[in-house]
């Protein structure tokens, strides 16, 4: 808990940092310039093809009722459009952590480590393609269990409980793979996921929480859909920033974790070459 609290702290320092604060800039441009086109030409069809699915299988009558049930009549007029908004949303997210793990990853393992860590040698046991497979096949999970969750919307304490587990959890298998991925050999990695595996959940449980943040923007109803291309835009910047201070929170404590159990072998194996002469 101690070395989370401080890892913890050390990312804040660095968020406030001028390279920090310019790494969210460029993933939140190119994600706004490609679903600015993408909804451009496609939200209008997705909504015309919800619309006829809705109509074909009778659903809006359906979700009428547990509408009227939770007391959220007044949301049936544009039920069509939120769900669309939040099917689009994971995609959203996904997109902001791949130019994340592409542009700023990289830059914040040589921020931290040249600043704080410059005597550590770099094993280079991961890969771009072991980062990239680990994040798809992440995205694929997660982008699974945020659309079979979606009915959960009308419980809003689900969402505070889902939603945040969620992110967690993709944030904890994506990150800890790539902040490693530069300093520990593979046997070490999995060393330290294996040792820290509780510390490093929680972190991902926290900043998973912090993730959920964005997405109550869009619970505004009627709004939600009026003002939709400002939220998308808002929504996009604010998970690149929880992304960089994510990376930077997990690269402090990764990095710490494996000075100190270097520092260990190193001391356990001069001992027993101590202790056999």
């Amino acid at each position: 808990m101690k070395l989370m609290a401080h890892s913890f702290g050390r990312a804040l320092m660095s968020q406030m940092h001028f390279r920090m604060l310019w790494l969210t800039i460029l993933p939140f441009l190119l994600s706004v310039a490609i679903w600015g086109l993408l909804l451009w030409w496609g939200l209008q069809p997705m909504i015309d093809w919800l619309q006829d699915f809705f109509v074909s299988y009778r659903i809006f009558g359906v979700a009428g009722s547990i509408l009227d049930w939770v007391s959220l009549g007044a949301l049936k007029v544009v039920i069509v459009p939120l769900i669309a908004m939040w099917v689009l949303l994971p995609l959203m997210i996904i997109t902001a952590l791949v130019f994340v793990g592409l542009w700023a990853v990289p830059a914040i393992s040589r921020h931290v480590g040249s600043r704080h860590y410059p005597q550590l040698a770099q094993a280079h046991g991961g890969s771009w393609w072991g980062s990239l497979w680990t994040s798809l096949w992440c995205f694929g999970v997660f982008v699974f269990a945020w659309i079979v969750t979606l009915p959960v919307l009308i419980f809003p304490p689900l969402v505070l409980l889902l939603h945040p587990l969620l992110w967690g959890w993709l944030t904890y298998r994506v990150m800890a793979y790539d902040t490693l991925a530069d300093y520990a050999s593979v046997d070490e990695r999995r060393a330290i996921l294996l040792a820290h595996r509780k510390p490093l959940l929680l972190i991902g449980a926290i900043a998973g929480s912090m993730g959920a943040v964005p997405s109550f923007l869009w619970l505004g109803g009627p709004l939600a859909v009026v003002f939709f291309p400002l939220l998308a835009a808002v929504s996009i910047w604010l998970y690149v920033l929880v992304f960089v201070f994510t990376g930077l929170w997990f690269q402090y404590y990764c990095l710490e974790a494996l000075r100190k159990m270097r520092t260990d072998v190193a001391t356990t194996t001069v001992d027993s070459g101590s202790s056999a002469a």
